[in-house]
């Protein structure tokens, strides 16, 4: 049976070093400025609503129109915000996140074409 070998010593690309590099640590910080934020308000606009419906039930259960109701709204609003938060991500990531992405990761497939 035949060992497998490692290949320390052959040249490739250091992905550590790619990791580090200010251009990567720079995608990551541009990612969170917009994820950190976003979690941050969906979480209370989510614990707001879970609140309300826990400790101000008059005010949920005030109809709106017909059996229609702030709580049922509101609910409702859980879900259009997810999609809102989702379709906002996709389009930061496509103008934003998406070019410097394919930029690092065009120079790292040169890399290793030369290696």
């Amino acid at each position: 049976m035949t060992q497998p070998t490692t290949h320390d010593s052959a040249p490739g690309i250091d992905y550590i070093a790619v990791e580090e590099s200010d251009r990567f640590q720079g995608l990551r910080r541009l990612q969170r400025s917009f994820i950190f934020p976003m979690a941050g308000f969906f979480l209370i606009w989510y614990f707001a609503y879970v609140l309300l419906a826990a400790f101000a039930t008059d005010f949920m259960s005030q109809r709106v129109w017909g059996d229609i109701t702030v709580g049922l709204l509101m609910g409702l609003g859980q879900f259009v915000t997810t999609f809102v938060i989702t379709m906002a991500y996709v389009s930061f990531a496509n103008r934003r996140l998406d070019p410097v992405a394919t930029e690092i990761r065009e120079e790292l497939e040169k890399a290793e074409a030369k290696a």
